[in-house]
Protein backbone atom coordinates (compact mmCIF):
# COMPACT_ATOMS: atom_id res chain seq x y z
CA UNK A 1 0.00 0.00 0.00
CA UNK A 2 1.14 3.47 -0.73
CA UNK A 3 2.17 5.84 2.15
CA UNK A 4 0.45 8.76 0.54
CA UNK A 5 -2.65 9.25 -2.12
CA UNK A 6 -4.13 12.34 -3.07
CA UNK A 7 -8.10 12.58 -3.18
CA UNK A 8 -11.21 14.12 -4.43
CA UNK A 9 -13.97 14.70 -1.47
CA UNK A 10 -16.54 16.97 -1.76
CA UNK A 11 -15.26 18.99 -4.38
CA UNK A 12 -11.99 19.31 -1.90
CA UNK A 13 -8.37 18.42 -3.20
CA UNK A 14 -7.32 16.24 0.24
CA UNK A 15 -3.34 14.45 -0.01
CA UNK A 16 -3.07 12.29 2.31
CA UNK A 17 -0.27 11.01 3.76
CA UNK A 18 2.01 8.60 6.23
CA UNK A 19 -0.96 5.92 5.73
CA UNK A 20 1.07 2.78 6.63
CA UNK A 21 1.52 4.39 9.95
CA UNK A 22 0.24 1.74 12.63
CA UNK A 23 -1.80 4.26 14.81
CA UNK A 24 -3.19 1.84 17.09
CA UNK A 25 0.38 -1.01 16.65
CA UNK A 26 -1.17 -3.48 18.95
CA UNK A 27 -4.31 -4.10 16.82
CA UNK A 28 -2.45 -3.30 13.58
CA UNK A 29 -4.82 -0.19 13.00
CA UNK A 30 -3.04 2.50 10.32
CA UNK A 31 -3.66 5.26 9.81
CA UNK A 32 -5.72 4.66 6.65
CA UNK A 33 -7.74 2.41 8.96
CA UNK A 34 -8.52 4.81 10.73
CA UNK A 35 -9.20 7.20 7.57
CA UNK A 36 -11.89 4.59 6.40
CA UNK A 37 -13.00 4.02 10.00
CA UNK A 38 -14.33 7.47 9.80
CA UNK A 39 -15.10 7.45 6.40
CA UNK A 40 -17.43 4.97 6.83
CA UNK A 41 -18.75 6.14 9.78
CA UNK A 42 -19.67 9.66 8.46
CA UNK A 43 -23.36 9.47 7.86
CA UNK A 44 -23.76 9.05 11.56
CA UNK A 45 -20.76 10.59 12.56
CA UNK A 46 -21.30 14.18 11.17
CA UNK A 47 -24.83 14.77 12.62
CA UNK A 48 -23.43 14.84 16.02
CA UNK A 49 -20.39 17.46 15.11
CA UNK A 50 -22.14 19.72 12.59
CA UNK A 51 -22.76 23.37 14.41
CA UNK A 52 -20.05 22.26 17.00
CA UNK A 53 -16.67 23.67 17.92
CA UNK A 54 -14.25 20.64 17.70
CA UNK A 55 -11.13 19.69 20.19
CA UNK A 56 -9.52 17.07 18.92
CA UNK A 57 -6.57 14.66 20.22
CA UNK A 58 -4.14 13.74 17.77
CA UNK A 59 -1.40 11.07 18.51
CA UNK A 60 1.02 11.39 15.36
CA UNK A 61 3.25 8.61 15.89
CA UNK A 62 0.30 6.68 17.47
CA UNK A 63 -1.40 6.08 20.58
CA UNK A 64 1.00 5.93 23.95
CA UNK A 65 3.23 8.02 22.34
CA UNK A 66 3.47 12.28 21.98
CA UNK A 67 -0.40 13.57 21.72
CA UNK A 68 -1.54 16.55 22.33
CA UNK A 69 -5.32 17.96 22.22
CA UNK A 70 -5.83 20.85 18.97
CA UNK A 71 -8.42 23.55 19.57
CA UNK A 72 -6.99 26.18 17.26
CA UNK A 73 -7.86 24.50 13.98
CA UNK A 74 -7.47 27.97 12.59
CA UNK A 75 -3.42 27.58 12.56
CA UNK A 76 -3.37 25.29 9.90
CA UNK A 77 -7.00 24.41 8.60
CA UNK A 78 -7.42 25.02 4.54
CA UNK A 79 -9.99 27.78 3.66
CA UNK A 80 -12.58 25.32 3.02
CA UNK A 81 -12.83 24.27 6.82
CA UNK A 82 -15.33 26.56 8.66
CA UNK A 83 -13.55 27.78 11.90
CA UNK A 84 -15.43 29.81 14.45
CA UNK A 85 -13.52 32.14 17.35
CA UNK A 86 -15.42 31.18 20.33
CA UNK A 87 -14.48 32.28 23.84
CA UNK A 88 -15.41 29.29 26.02
CA UNK A 89 -13.59 30.33 28.95
CA UNK A 90 -12.39 33.67 30.57
CA UNK A 91 -8.39 32.24 30.44
CA UNK A 92 -7.87 32.14 27.28
CA UNK A 93 -8.13 33.83 23.66
CA UNK A 94 -10.49 32.65 21.96
CA UNK A 95 -8.88 29.61 19.43
CA UNK A 96 -10.04 28.92 16.10
CA UNK A 97 -12.60 25.99 16.76
CA UNK A 98 -12.95 23.85 13.39
CA UNK A 99 -16.56 22.91 12.78
CA UNK A 100 -17.39 20.38 10.55
CA UNK A 101 -19.95 19.94 8.60
CA UNK A 102 -19.32 17.38 5.85
CA UNK A 103 -16.78 14.61 5.15
CA UNK A 104 -13.99 16.06 3.31
CA UNK A 105 -13.44 17.89 7.04
CA UNK A 106 -13.61 14.62 8.86
CA UNK A 107 -10.83 13.39 6.47
CA UNK A 108 -8.55 16.41 7.09
CA UNK A 109 -9.12 15.69 11.08
CA UNK A 110 -8.27 11.67 10.18
CA UNK A 111 -5.67 12.72 8.28
CA UNK A 112 -3.85 14.28 10.91
CA UNK A 113 -4.16 11.52 13.57
CA UNK A 114 -7.17 13.52 15.15
CA UNK A 115 -7.84 10.46 17.02
CA UNK A 116 -10.83 11.55 19.24
CA UNK A 117 -13.01 14.19 18.53
CA UNK A 118 -14.72 16.02 21.84
CA UNK A 119 -17.63 18.91 21.36
CA UNK A 120 -19.31 20.56 23.98
CA UNK A 121 -23.26 20.19 24.50
CA UNK A 122 -24.09 23.51 22.51
CA UNK A 123 -23.91 24.83 19.09
CA UNK A 124 -22.84 28.04 17.17
CA UNK A 125 -24.85 29.94 14.60
CA UNK A 126 -24.02 31.74 11.63
CA UNK A 127 -22.35 33.90 12.64
CA UNK A 128 -20.36 31.55 15.32
CA UNK A 129 -22.38 32.92 18.36
CA UNK A 130 -22.86 30.31 20.83
CA UNK A 131 -26.26 29.40 21.78
CA UNK A 132 -27.41 27.93 24.79
CA UNK A 133 -27.03 23.93 25.72
CA UNK A 134 -29.73 21.84 23.77
CA UNK A 135 -27.75 18.36 25.45
CA UNK A 136 -27.57 17.46 28.80
CA UNK A 137 -25.16 14.65 29.71
CA UNK A 138 -24.25 12.66 32.70
CA UNK A 139 -20.81 11.32 32.35
CA UNK A 140 -20.68 8.38 34.82
CA UNK A 141 -16.98 7.10 35.86
CA UNK A 142 -16.49 4.53 38.09
CA UNK A 143 -13.64 4.13 40.92
CA UNK A 144 -12.02 1.33 40.86
CA UNK A 145 -13.04 -1.46 41.69
CA UNK A 146 -16.12 -0.69 40.37
CA UNK A 147 -15.94 -0.94 36.28
CA UNK A 148 -18.89 -0.24 34.06
CA UNK A 149 -21.13 -3.01 34.96
CA UNK A 150 -22.08 -0.30 38.33
CA UNK A 151 -22.11 2.56 36.29
CA UNK A 152 -25.06 0.63 34.30
CA UNK A 153 -27.18 -0.02 37.47
CA UNK A 154 -26.24 4.24 38.04
CA UNK A 155 -27.35 5.11 34.97
CA UNK A 156 -30.83 3.10 34.86
CA UNK A 157 -31.35 5.23 38.33
CA UNK A 158 -31.10 8.33 36.47
CA UNK A 159 -33.39 7.21 33.47
CA UNK A 160 -36.08 6.36 36.31
CA UNK A 161 -35.24 10.05 37.76
CA UNK A 162 -35.10 11.89 34.24
CA UNK A 163 -38.52 10.13 33.39
CA UNK A 164 -40.10 11.93 36.17
CA UNK A 165 -39.36 15.20 34.85
CA UNK A 166 -40.47 13.89 31.57
CA UNK A 167 -36.62 13.69 29.80
CA UNK A 168 -36.10 10.64 27.39
CA UNK A 169 -32.09 9.47 27.65
CA UNK A 170 -29.98 7.70 25.40
CA UNK A 171 -26.70 5.99 26.65
CA UNK A 172 -23.22 5.07 25.02
CA UNK A 173 -19.54 4.23 26.37
CA UNK A 174 -17.26 6.41 26.99
CA UNK A 175 -14.81 3.91 24.75
CA UNK A 176 -12.88 4.02 28.00
CA UNK A 177 -14.02 2.76 31.55
CA UNK A 178 -17.43 4.46 31.58
CA UNK A 179 -20.94 5.34 30.50
CA UNK A 180 -22.89 8.43 29.55
CA UNK A 181 -26.06 9.02 29.98
CA UNK A 182 -27.45 12.44 27.21
CA UNK A 183 -30.44 13.69 26.90
CA UNK A 184 -31.91 16.40 24.44
CA UNK A 185 -33.24 19.01 26.13
CA UNK A 186 -34.21 23.17 25.52
CA UNK A 187 -32.94 25.75 27.71
CA UNK A 188 -33.13 29.29 27.81
CA UNK A 189 -29.57 30.57 29.71
CA UNK A 190 -26.17 28.30 29.40
CA UNK A 191 -25.89 28.03 33.06
CA UNK A 192 -29.16 25.69 33.35
CA UNK A 193 -27.95 22.35 32.45
CA UNK A 194 -24.81 22.23 34.73
CA UNK A 195 -27.58 23.56 37.64
CA UNK A 196 -29.91 20.51 36.49
CA UNK A 197 -27.00 18.15 36.26
CA UNK A 198 -25.71 18.78 39.89
CA UNK A 199 -28.89 18.83 41.48
CA UNK A 200 -30.25 15.14 40.46
CA UNK A 201 -26.53 14.20 40.94
CA UNK A 202 -26.59 15.10 44.76
CA UNK A 203 -30.20 13.94 44.95
CA UNK A 204 -29.09 10.06 43.60
CA UNK A 205 -25.77 10.47 46.23
CA UNK A 206 -28.38 11.16 49.11
CA UNK A 207 -30.10 8.03 47.93
CA UNK A 208 -27.32 5.71 46.88
CA UNK A 209 -24.51 6.97 49.14
CA UNK A 210 -23.08 3.31 49.01
CA UNK A 211 -22.98 3.53 45.15
CA UNK A 212 -22.63 6.77 43.98
CA UNK A 213 -20.70 10.27 44.96
CA UNK A 214 -21.39 13.64 42.87
CA UNK A 215 -18.47 15.48 45.09
CA UNK A 216 -15.11 16.17 42.88
CA UNK A 217 -12.47 14.81 45.22
CA UNK A 218 -11.21 11.20 44.06
CA UNK A 219 -10.29 10.49 47.46
CA UNK A 220 -14.45 9.64 47.94
CA UNK A 221 -14.70 7.52 44.42
CA UNK A 222 -13.60 4.00 45.79
CA UNK A 223 -15.90 1.45 44.49
CA UNK A 224 -18.25 4.47 43.99
CA UNK A 225 -19.31 6.30 40.41
CA UNK A 226 -18.90 9.73 40.31
CA UNK A 227 -21.99 11.07 38.56
CA UNK A 228 -19.49 14.07 36.78
CA UNK A 229 -22.36 16.58 35.89
CA UNK A 230 -19.47 19.68 35.53
CA UNK A 231 -19.52 18.36 32.06
CA UNK A 232 -22.43 20.33 31.58
CA UNK A 233 -20.37 23.68 31.85
CA UNK A 234 -20.21 24.77 28.77
CA UNK A 235 -16.62 25.41 29.16
CA UNK A 236 -16.22 21.72 28.98
CA UNK A 237 -16.40 19.07 26.01
CA UNK A 238 -16.84 15.37 25.89
CA UNK A 239 -15.96 12.66 23.69
CA UNK A 240 -18.50 12.46 20.33
CA UNK A 241 -20.14 9.58 19.58
CA UNK A 242 -18.45 7.03 17.81
CA UNK A 243 -15.10 9.01 18.28
CA UNK A 244 -12.52 6.58 18.53
CA UNK A 245 -10.26 6.64 21.69
CA UNK A 246 -6.58 6.56 22.17
CA UNK A 247 -6.10 3.23 24.07
CA UNK A 248 -4.00 0.43 22.77
CA UNK A 249 -7.08 -1.72 21.63
CA UNK A 250 -9.07 0.87 19.70
CA UNK A 251 -11.96 1.30 21.70
CA UNK A 252 -14.77 3.76 20.49
CA UNK A 253 -17.35 5.64 21.71
CA UNK A 254 -20.27 3.72 21.37
CA UNK A 255 -23.99 4.06 21.53
CA UNK A 256 -25.69 1.59 23.49
CA UNK A 257 -29.30 0.10 23.76
CA UNK A 258 -31.33 0.11 27.35
CA UNK A 259 -31.47 -3.24 26.90
CA UNK A 260 -27.75 -3.83 27.10
CA UNK A 261 -27.49 -1.99 29.45
CA UNK A 262 -29.81 -3.46 31.43
CA UNK A 263 -28.31 -7.38 31.00
CA UNK A 264 -24.57 -5.71 31.94
CA UNK A 265 -22.62 -7.89 34.00
CA UNK A 266 -19.05 -7.68 32.94
CA UNK A 267 -16.81 -4.95 31.74
CA UNK A 268 -16.33 -6.74 28.42
CA UNK A 269 -19.64 -6.81 27.80
CA UNK A 270 -20.09 -3.22 26.65
CA UNK A 271 -16.60 -3.10 25.11
CA UNK A 272 -16.42 -2.14 21.13
CA UNK A 273 -13.34 -1.64 19.30
CA UNK A 274 -13.67 0.29 15.75
CA UNK A 275 -14.58 -3.15 14.25
CA UNK A 276 -17.63 -3.73 16.27
CA UNK A 277 -18.97 -0.23 16.06
CA UNK A 278 -19.05 -0.36 12.19
CA UNK A 279 -21.08 -4.10 12.74
CA UNK A 280 -23.49 -2.16 15.37
CA UNK A 281 -24.03 0.76 12.88
CA UNK A 282 -24.74 -1.44 9.65
CA UNK A 283 -27.11 -3.60 12.37
CA UNK A 284 -28.77 -0.91 14.46
CA UNK A 285 -27.79 2.96 12.72
CA UNK A 286 -27.47 5.75 14.98
CA UNK A 287 -29.49 4.34 18.50
CA UNK A 288 -28.01 8.32 19.46
CA UNK A 289 -30.19 10.07 16.31
CA UNK A 290 -33.17 11.02 19.03
CA UNK A 291 -30.41 13.46 20.50
CA UNK A 292 -30.39 15.91 16.87
CA UNK A 293 -34.32 16.77 17.68
CA UNK A 294 -35.25 19.52 19.78
CA UNK A 295 -35.86 18.14 23.56
CA UNK A 296 -38.51 19.14 26.06
CA UNK A 297 -37.51 22.24 28.17
CA UNK A 298 -35.43 21.46 30.80
CA UNK A 299 -37.71 21.81 34.77
CA UNK A 300 -36.51 24.08 37.44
Amino acid sequence: MSSEATVQIDGQTLRLTNLDKELFPQVGLTKAGVIDYYRQLAPVLLPHLTDRILTTYRCPDGVGKFSFFDKDAARHAPRWVRTCAVTVSDDEDPPGYAVLSNLAGLIWVANLAGIELHVPQWTVGPRCGRRSPDLLVFDLDPGAPATIVECCEVALWLRERLSKDGLTCYPKTSGSKGLQVYAPVTVASPDKTSNYAHAVADELAAEHPSRVVSQMKRALRANKVFIDWSQNNPAKTTVAPYSLRARDTATASTPVMWAEVEACRTAEDLRFDYAAVLDRVAEHGDLMAPLLDPGPRLPS
